[in-house]
């Protein structure tokens, strides 16, 4: 039996789970919900795969879920996260539904329905005693991805440093379900200009306006971007002064930087960290710093896209395509440490982060498919 098959003749069971875990509230910040969706999907990747899954504690936000399949020397690590951008409540307001073939609810397509395809893939794998001798399988499920995985970051690390090849469960890029073979980095920013404060009809000549100086350090930031370089610059918060009959002397603002490469990255991170004021009697301080890595394209890379590609074209029949995004994912981590990475293998659909998100249902155990074949493969 095919592995697509195999999967089209357990979609009601997949439905099923989907259901129940969408129905289940799992913001990222609330650790009492997160512990018991953590727990959920431990429980269900014993029952469908007949592997471990261990919890892995966490103080400050839900247990991480750490599952494993096989015993192999090779392993194969899959990044997923449970946690959602919804707040309690959520689920009972919005539940799960199904509709002309798509499946609505909160963190259906971001990304529970992933998560499941991936459980399933494994079952699947298992059940048709196709998974590899030589390869372990190790499952990680994070619970603070939609707010940077600040407590997940250094498990997924440790993992992949470990392994041949990392799939990661965000959804594919659309409208054409391309996977992503490369991501740009990111870091964040925040500028402190400091000045004089005086009465800006009184004295205005013995003030220093912090707000003058942080507006040429604003233009000066902007100019680094480069587009040709796949480089940006953007301060999207700004805050100063507190009346417009004072020269102020604080403004502040927060800067969002996007990159392709670390070399890229060290160098404009040495660039915003000498920023120097422009004003006699202003300062200028900056504090932040690159937060995630870029998931730069690799020649390992380009093989496993390759080997996506024949998948889907000869046992699929369809033509599967590669993209990049300037958004980040835990995939960043994992390609940075050395892990050939393709992401994008989760569920198709659309509207993430909205109420209107959806999985298109007709397209699971096509997905489902690629990514055991690609574990039978890699």
């Amino acid at each position: 039996m095919s592995m697509h098959t195999y999967m089209e003749t357990n979609m009601q069971h997949f439905l099923q789970l989907l259901e129940t875990s969408v129905n289940m509230d799992s913001p990222s910040k609330n650790k009492r919900l997160g512990d018991v969706m953590a727990q959920w999907f431990a429980q269900q990747f014993e029952a469908l795969t007949g592997g471990k899954a261990e919890l892995v504690a966490n103080p400050t936000y839900g247990d991480q879920v750490r599952c494993t399949v096989g015993d192999g020397d090779k392993q194969i690590l899959i990044i997923g996260h449970y946690d959602t951008v919804w707040p309690e409540g959520e689920a009972a307001r919005r539940p799960f539904s199904v509709q002309d073939g798509k499946a609505y609810g909160p963190g259906v397509y971001d990304m529970k329905a992933g998560v499941l395809q991936a459980m399933f893939a494994l079952r699947g794998l298992v059940q048709l005693n196709r998974l590899p001798a030589d390869k372990k399988i190790v499952l990680i499920l994070s619970s603070d991805e939609e707010i940077g995985s600040p407590t997940s970051r250094e498990l997924v690390e440790q993992e992949a440093r470990r392994s041949v090849a990392s799939f990661v469960l965000e959804p594919p890029s659309e409208p054409l379900g391309a996977l992503k073979t490369w991501r740009k980095g990111s870091g964040h920013f925040t500028l402190r200009a400091h000045g004089i404060s005086s009465h800006a009809g009184v004295d205005h000549q013995n003030g220093v306006s912090a707000i003058e100086e942080l507006s040429r350090q604003i233009q000066f930031v902007h100019s680094l971007t480069d587009y040709d370089k796949g480089t940006t610059l953007n301060v999207g918060l700004v805050k100063g002064g507190i009346g417009s009959n004072v020269v102020a002397d604080f403004a502040e603002a927060e800067v969002d930087v996007r990159f392709m490469t670390m070399a890229e990255a060290n160098r404009i991170e040495q660039v915003v960290r000498a920023l120097q004021p422009q004003l006699a009697g202003a300062s200028i301080q900056v504090s932040g710093g690159i937060r995630r890595p870029p998931m730069e394209r690799t020649e390992e890379t380009d093989r496993l896209f390759s080997l996506a590609q024949t998948i889907s074209r000869d046992e699929l029949g369809f033509p599967l395509q590669e993209s990049g995004t300037g958004g980040v994912s835990d995939g960043n981590f994992a390609a940075a440490c050395g892990s050939p990475t393709l992401d994008g293998l989760g569920a198709r659909g659309g509207f993430a982060h909205s109420p209107d998100e959806f999985v298109e249902l007709s397209e699971v155990p096509i997905r489902t498919a690629l990514l055991a074949r690609l574990i039978e493969e890699v």
